[in-house]
This record gives structure tokens, C-alpha cells and sequence, in this order.
């Protein structure tokens, strides 16, 4: 193994075998005051309000998250000059989502050293541990905030080319901004993951990469590319680390992580949704029908019964549920070996 991929062999060493992952971003900004009504979502706090996104990044530290993905999901520099950005404020803009993360981690650290001066009476999590930054790279179907990301249908005049090209500067100039790793999250069909593969060759990127797929079957991609041939796309790159599921609703994750494991050996990373369904014409989640975090979380120990190696949340998690899913594996940790 090269050091790219010791980097993930080794924290998750340090973790204790399974490492947490961070919950939704949006909601979260917007339970902190953030309005969002903007195509480009999340990365619009980039622009008028990264103090919340760090405010964001730290609750998630302090409810025992070992990974933390930046705010540059929906930040793509085309979605900037469309909105009139130069290309120069476009690369700030991504360099910054991953600045903010690591001064949340900063933060974090001096709240842990004042913590063991003082003792913490006020229930967060601060015990000094790794805690990587995830650059997150959302798909094409993202940037065109119509749910296509939902659906991998990007019409037939999509080709590989064009997807690196959309891609290209935006992971090069990421990848330059000190994260740990990039999570390229979300990936909705084949085309797009061998996309971000070859990217990685072509631009001699040496950040370790995570390349994280959504189902809405709990069988394939939700293009309706075989799952088989996505993760061989993962399991042929020397640079992809992890793979998985992300943003798929609970009740399909242990299946997906049984057909995951069959085919690659790499640490496999699960961080699904709250299994609301999304009403995409009205742009609002559907009430009531997600799972509880007491539910999700009584799902995460047999998510890494069966291979899980990362586990965390996606859209419509919070900081509650992170903290649920640490302390059940804490728990199992703590447990002697039975």
C-alpha cells in the first residue's frame, strides 16, 4: 500500500475501526439562521455567512464526528460566474469551504486543551483525536439543481470528457486547499464515477479520495447503473480509498453494503439520509416521512456488523444523530469482546 492509502488504514486504526462521519449541512445552516432559497444552496453561506457554516462544522466535532465534509458540495465555479463571480472570486470561494473546516478543527482542538485544563461539565465530546476534512464534490446533476443528481439522467449527449472538463479545476483547486481528503459524494451513474477516477490520474492529484454513490432501490445506482460496476471503478483506482452510499434512505443500506463488500476489499462508507422523501417540484422535505434518530442509530451497529467501516449522516441529520451514532459505537466499543 502507498501512503495514499495508508491514510485510511491507518485512521481508521486510530478510530478504533469505525470512524464517524458528520451530518446534514443545510439544514443545520438553517436552523442557525441561514435562508437557503438559492440554487446554489449551501455554498450561498460561503458568500454571506461562513461563520455559520463553521458554527455548523463544530457542533458536529463536538457530537463526536471524526470526519467533517466542507461546504463546496453545491460550490462549482460555474455556479459562481453564473451568478456573476469572477473566476478568481470562484476558486476563493472553493478555497475558503476548506479553510472554514479546518479553523472549525482548529476551534475544536483549543476547546479540547481548555476542556482538560478546566474539566467540560456541558456534555460535548472533546477528546483530542485525528479528524480529517473531507472536501465534498458534488455530482453535475448538483450544479444543475434540478434532482438530477436523484436521477443520473443527464441525456444522451453526456460524455466523459465533458463531465472531467465541468469538473476539472474545481477538484484541482480543492485538492490545493490542504484537505485531507475529497469526498466526491453522491455520484448518481457510472459515467460520472469514471470521471472523477481519471481526474484524479490526469491531474496527479495525491490527496486520498472517497467516491460515495446513492440508491433509491437498494440494488443499483440511481441511474440505474449496476452497482458492480461502480465500485470496480473505486476498487481500480489507487487514489479512491473508501466507497459507498450516501443520501439513500436506511432501510437499503445493509443490502448495498452486502453487495459493496463482495466486490472490493477498501473501507466501506455509509452516510445515508433520514429516508424523508424530497418533493422536488415544491423544493421541501415531505413531513414524517423520515426514520427516527432512535431508529437510525439502532440500524448502525448492523450496518458495521456486516462491513461498514464509516458511518454518518446525509441529508436531514443533525448533530443529535451524530451524537447517537458515537455513542453507540462507543458503547461497542467499550463492551468486552463477547
Amino acid at each position: 500500500m502507498g501512503p495514499v492509502e495508508n491514510l485510511m488504514s491507518d485512521f481508521l486504526r486510530q478510530c478504533g475501526g469505525v470512524a464517524v462521519i458528520d451530518g446534514g449541512l443545510a439544514t443545520e445552516l438553517e436552523r442557525h439562521g441561514a435562508n437557503l432559497n438559492d440554487p446554489l444552496w449551501s455554498a450561498k453561506c460561503l458568500l454571506t455567512s461562513s461563520h455559520l457554516i463553521r458554527t455548523v462544522h463544530l457542533d458536529y466535532l463536538e457530537a463526536g464526528a471524526d470526519i467533517i465534509i466542507t461546504a463546496s458540495y453545491q460550490a462549482t465555479i460555474q455556479g459562481f460566474e453564473n451568478k456573476g463571480y469572477s473566476l478568481e472570486e470562484s476558486e476563493n470561494l472553493l478555497r475558503k469551504s476548506v479553510e472554514i473546516a479546518r479553523e472549525a478543527r482548529e476551534l475544536y482542538y483549543n476547546n479540547c486543551r481548555e476542556a482538560s485544563a478546566e474539566g467540560n461539565p456541558d456534555g460535548r465530546i472533546l477528546n483530542q483525536r485525528p479528524i480529517l476534512v473531507a472536501a465534498s464534490v458534488g455530482s453535475y446533476g448538483a450544479y444543475l439543481a434540478d434532482g438530477s443528481e436523484y436521477s443520473g439522467d443527464y441525456g444522451d449527449a453526456m460524455d466523459l470528457e465533458f463531465l472531467k472538463n465541468f469538473h476539472r479545476r474545481r477538484v484541482k483547486v480543492l485538492a490545493d486547499s490542504g484537505p485531507d481528503l475529497i469526498a466526491f459524494e453522491t455520484v448518481p451513474n457510472e459515467l460520472e464515477a469514471q470521471a472523477f477516477a481519471q481526474l484524479l490520474e490526469e491531474e496527479d492529484i495525491n490527496i486520498p479520495a472517497w467516491l460515495s454513490f446513492n440508491s433509491k432501490d437498494g440494488v443499483n445506482v440511481v441511474s440505474g447503473d449496476a452497482l458492480s460496476e461502480c465500485v470496480a471503478i473505486a476498487e481500480s483506482s489507487n487514489k479512491i480509498v473508501a466507497v459507498g452510499i450516501n443520501c439513500t434512505p436506511p432501510r437499503f443500506i445493509r443490502d448495498l453494503i452486502l453487495s459493496t463488500k463482495k466486490l472490493t476489499d477498501k473501507p466501506i462508507l455509509i452516510y445515508p439520509n433520514s429516508g424523508e422523501s424530497y418533493d422536488a417540484d415544491r423544493k421541501e422535505w415531505v413531513q414524517n416521512t423520515g426514520v427516527s434518530d432512535k431508529d437510525f442509530v439502532s440500524y448502525v451497529n448492523k450496518w458495521c456488523e456486516v462491513g461498514a467501516s464509516l458511518v454518518g449522516g446525509c441529508c436531514r441529520t443533525t448533530p443529535h444523530t451524530i451524537r447517537s451514532i458515537y455513542e453507540t459505537l462507543s458503547s461497542k466499543s467499550a463492551a468486552p469482546p463477547s
